[in-house]
């Protein structure tokens, strides 16, 4: 398996729509640009925030192609490859080792009911089927399987992941996770939370993997930046803001569901920032109405987003 050790701020990249759903790729070459302009580490294509599991082949190509291009080699870029099912997480993994992404990002099966053993199978299949690096996500609000510190351990010494990205909200098993592995230099440990990350940084986090990052990639920069240098009022301080603007996913609700609120309340504020055409998402997914809208408007101005 060859060397990935993700680092720093990754986003998981929006991915804008045009109005018959297809990825528009001038909003999205624009989103890649302000991402590595703004100093990003890396791109995580086709995540939770990019609507993956809404998205058929030709859009999952899509996105990775004009990604890719549009970045030209300038930060790693891995890429979800998340179904679910094995056989179905293969053909999405080849697809995307075609189109020339450094690493995988794989969850553990979900729909059907899996077991942890049955977790450490499929992602050996992934594994010996297609020839890179896999980063483990756990996210067991959207496969109901929690990854434990036993698969994941299992996992790293058969070869099989060289990272985890974890969104499972479980900081506590987070910093244990850390310290398993606080003696493998090889494996990286990214949070996947917007708001605990000055936490995770100071526990031994190699990085973060924020939504929000695509409305602010300078603020999470920041703040991994003074976490570097051990300037933790600073990054308190930056987290603190962060916060402010991470109020900006509550603006749909009750309207639509807290998952569309999220990924609409970042379109949303891509929206009036000007860096993307059109802030609907996939289908059956809605629309933040008018008065959210207005405040995620307001959000933006107080935090020094919008002017």
């Amino acid at each position: 398996m060859s060397a990935l050790k993700l680092h720093g701020i990754v986003p998981p990249v929006v991915t804008p729509l045009t109005p018959d759903y297809q990825v528009d790729e001038v909003s999205l070459r624009k989103v890649i640009r302000h991402l590595i302009d703004n100093g990003v580490h890396g791109l995580f294509l086709l995540g939770s925030t990019s609507e993956v599991v809404f998205l058929n082949a030709k859009q999952r190509a899509d996105a990775i192609r004009i990604a890719l291009d549009e970045a030209n080699g300038a930060v790693p870029a891995v890429c979800g490859v998340m179904d679910p099912t094995t056989d179905r997480v293969i053909e999405n993994a080849r697809q995307a080792k075609e189109l020339g992404v450094d690493g995988l990002v794989v969850t553990s099966q979900f729909y059907p009911r899996t077991s942890q053993n049955e977790t450490i199978v499929h992602f050996s299949m992934i594994r010996e089927a297609v020839d890179l690096p896999i980063v483990a996500y756990d996210i067991p609000v959207c496969t109901q399987l929690k990854l434990s510190r036993e698969t994941l351990m299992s996992m790293y010494e058969q070869k099989l992941i060289c990272g985890l990205k974890d969104s499972s909200g479980d900081d506590g098993n987070m910093r244990m996770v850390m310290k398993d592995f606080e003696d493998k230099p090889d494996f990286s440990i990214l949070t996947g939370s917007e708001t605990t990350v000055d936490y995770a940084l100071l526990g031994g986090a190699h990085g973060n993997v924020p939504g929000l990052g695509n409305v602010d990639p300078a603020g999470y920069v920041r703040l991994y930046e003074a976490a570097q240098r051990g300037d933790w009022d600073a990054a308190r301080a930056e987290q603190e803001r962060l916060i402010r603007v991470f109020q900006i996913v509550f603006q749909g609700v009750p309207h639509t569901s807290p998952n569309a609120s999220g990924v609409g309340g970042f379109k949303t504020a891509m929206h009036l920032m000007g860096l993307i055409s059109h802030r609907h998402m996939s289908r059956p997914n809605q629309l933040i109405p008018d008065a959210g809208v207005e405040k995620i408007r307001q959000i933006l101005t107080e935090t020094g987003l919008l002017h």
